[in-house]
């Protein structure tokens, strides 16, 4: 997970603007991601410059803080990305790229990912119990304009919600530095569920992360209604295109006409 995470979560709730107010859908912060999210289009990125570009974006914001070794291709990807169950995006803002994150959606049959590699012991008996997990990782904001958007990682990780509205995941898990561990149990209501471990090829410990979608991001989503998707939009971004259907270049969040409406 990028270092945008923490210092743009720090920053929004102990800025030099002073701490934010949460307390309903018409707090300052709200309406920040809302604006937000006007300017805002999500791209599945699944072959050739798309995933070229967010593997490129990942090493930009990885390897200055030495999360990953060098790469003369300045490129950070691995096994996992072109899995069938994998879901790559970009984020962009005024069409210009400013973060990624990838998404696999784990079950018996598709079994692997992030959380699977890493910590199979603890996450493979729940699959095989028939349950599901959504999957955030690679998550990763360009360094060059991440202080510009404070709420970004708002934006960007509302993905995981609309991705388990589509997919009706039992868990959501993900793996994560020790300093993201507030950011992810205030926003998905995630407890530790495992001591760190290795995971290349990020170079420092990341911990496994989770918690039952049902349970927690109910009343998230009611909580921060920007978090809201309709069923059109989570069929864009995650479903499979019909016979004669393109998968679309561009996806533009509706999280606002949900808002309005209520």
């Amino acid at each position: 997970m990028s270092s945008s995470v923490s210092a743009n979560a720090k920053s929004m709730e102990t800025g030099e603007r002073g701490p934010i107010n949460h307390s309903g859908p018409s707090s300052s912060f709200v309406r920040n991601v809302l604006a937000l999210l006007e300017r805002t289009e999500y791209r599945r990125c699944e072959s050739g410059e798309d995933l070229e570009a967010m593997y490129r974006l990942r090493y930009k914001a990885y390897r200055p803080h030495g999360f990953v070794s060098e790469s003369p291709a300045r490129s950070t990807k691995d096994d996992l990305d072109e899995l069938p169950n994998s879901h790559v995006f970009g984020i962009y803002i005024d069409n210009c790229l400013v973060s990624t994150v990838r998404l696999h959606q784990i079950d018996r049959d598709n079994p692997h990912g992030p959380v699977t590699k890493g910590f199979g012991d603890i996450v493979r008996p729940i699959i095989d119990r028939g349950d599901s997990i959504i999957n955030p990782s690679m998550f990763a904001a360009d360094p060059d304009v991440a202080r510009e958007y404070r709420v970004l990682p708002y934006v960007s990780l509302r993905l995981v919600i609309v991705g388990y509205e589509y997919f009706r995941s039992t868990y959501c898990a993900c793996l994560i530095r020790q300093e993201h561990t507030a950011f992810y149990q205030r926003i998905f209501g995630a407890r530790q569920m495992s001591a760190p471990r290795q995971y290349p090829p990020i170079s420092i410990p990341l911990m496994l992360y989770g918690g039952e979608c049902a349970k927690e991001f109910g009343p998230i989503v009611s909580r921060f209604p920007f978090f809201h998707s309709t069923p059109a939009e989570q069929r864009l971004l995650f479903g499979q295109p019909g016979e004669g259907e393109t998968t679309p270049l561009t996806v533009l969040p509706t999280a606002k006409y949900l808002h309005h409406a209520a």
